[in-house]
């Protein structure tokens, strides 16, 4: 018998295009693609670590104009530009739906594709002898970034396919494609760059990382992915010994002290002082020294060191602090995520960045080879900052559907099923992830002790 009220009950759940009744497993799966209300402590972050930046590029404008750098207000100019275009990027990733973005893949891959090879005929810039930058009169582009966003997309939407079918574990259909993936992209962007290549090894690191991450979370055996480390290692092997420099990076990193006056070691040195110098409250704003022409790529590679040399182990535990708070945000939201392509896409991000935070740090406090890795929101960079707040922003949109608690993985496949989202707008905005039962949770708060 049906309760007073439950034709009216019924009649609603039709119009809202829900099923009328049904068990307590339909209606948990049907409230997954729910919007609720969004994860706001991830923006807060995100505008945070842009402040921040802007403010470091600011306080040294003036020492890098007078180490013959540009105008003062070049600088500063030219991360506000970028801090704006991160803003709409971030907007239309967050609003564009998954569906719509994972159906584009393809068309984003390509004008990548296209942007590098535009980029490996694009005329060297003597300071920066690499073909990594599409130049178009003052307008500079790095396609590696573009390519990164792109590789996230299409990545993650291969790998879901291939968990939905069970051939993960295949090698022709879903290692093989990966691994010559990976070898014509490790060609072009980590190729020296008199061999037409982009000569960015530790780009090509951030995406074999990102990458590999994708694919344990989705489920390949540790068997295929121990052959596909195999060979990238022998690949990264081949890449870094026929190259001096690549060599005398190694060496710098494993006896600094003795090429502090050498091309190859004098940045890692510089940054060790800059950090240094900072002791325990920094130096202040307006009284850096190493910006002063002395520390190479002080506004973007380096700007961790200067940032330490302001603000001290005071201001650098603060940094890190909301560098570890900003990566715990999209690890939950990862973890709560609908369907196994917004969890890839996820924890892609999370990979992203929290390994070039890692490699950008490390570097400059001498835990690590020196690498051109900039530093996520902070360090300057237009393509940079742009395509870092477009994945935030894909996060963010995730986060409007994650469930209330992390879902259990399947026994049998220890996958999460793919599942659809509900774009409609039906006016609820509630604090956290969806509960599928309100009624239930208001009556067992009631209840508690």
């Amino acid at each position: 018998m049906m309760p007073v009220g439950g034709d009216r009950a019924v009649r609603g759940d039709r119009m809202r295009g829900r099923p009328a009744g049904g068990t307590r497993q339909a209606a948990t799966s049907m409230s997954m693609g729910r919007k609720h209300r969004p994860d706001y402590l991830l923006v807060i972050l995100s505008l945070v670590m842009l402040s921040i930046g802007l403010i470091v590029v600011y306080s040294i404008s003036p020492a890098m104009a007078a180490a013959g750098k540009g105008s003062s207000g070049q600088f500063i100019a030219h991360q506000l530009i970028a801090v704006f275009l991160s803003v709409i990027a971030f907007i239309v990733a967050a609003r564009v739906p998954l569906p719509v973005w994972r159906r584009f893949t393809k068309p984003i891959l390509i004008a990548a594709a296209i942007a590098t090879l535009i980029a490996l005929v694009t005329p060297l810039n003597p300071s920066y002898p690499a073909h990594r930058w599409v130049r178009l009169g003052g307008f500079s582009f790095q396609s590696v970034e573009l390519l990164k966003f792109g590789l996230l997309l299409g990545v993650g939407g291969f790998l879901a396919t291939q968990a939905a079918k069970g051939q993960l574990d295949n090698f022709t259909s879903t290692l093989k494609p990966l691994l010559i993936a990976l070898l014509v992209i490790g060609v072009i962007v980590a190729g020296p760059g008199g061999l037409h290549g982009q000569s960015d090894l530790g780009s090509m690191g951030v995406i074999i990382v990102m990458l590999s991450v994708m694919a344990f979370v989705a489920g390949v055996p540790m068997k295929r992915l121990a052959m596909l480390a195999g060979v990238l290692a022998i690949g990264v092997i081949l890449v870094v010994l026929p190259s001096d420099y690549r060599r005398a990076r190694i060496t710098t990193f494993l006896h600094p002290e003795e090429n502090c006056q050498t091309t190859s070691g004098y940045q890692a040195c510089q940054a060790l002082i800059a950090v240094g110098s900072g002791g325990f409250a920094g130096l202040g704003l307006g009284r850096s020294v190493q910006a002063y022409g002395y520390l190479p790529e002080a506004s973007n590679d380096s700007i961790f060191a200067v940032y330490a040399e302001k603000f001290g182990f005071v201001g650098v535990t603060i940094l890190l602090g909301i560098l570890l708070m900003f990566f715990a945000r999209i690890k939950r939201i990862a973890e709560r995520a609908p369907d196994m392509f917004s969890q890839l896409l996820t924890i892609g991000v999370l990979a992203w960045l929290s390994i070039q935070a890692l490699v950008n740090v490390g570097a400059m406090i001498g835990l690590l080879p020196l690498k051109g890795i900039t530093l996520p929101f902070i360090s300057s960079g237009g393509t940079s900052v742009v395509f870092v707040a477009a994945a935030v922003g894909l996060v963010f949109q995730v986060s409007y559907y994650t469930a209330q608690q992390a879902p259990r993985k399947s026994e049998s496949s220890g996958l999460k099923k793919e599942t659809s989202y509900d774009y409609s707008r039906d006016g609820r905005r509630l604090r956290g992830a969806y509960h599928p039962n309100p009624g239930s949770r208001a009556r067992a708060q009631k209840t508690t002790p």
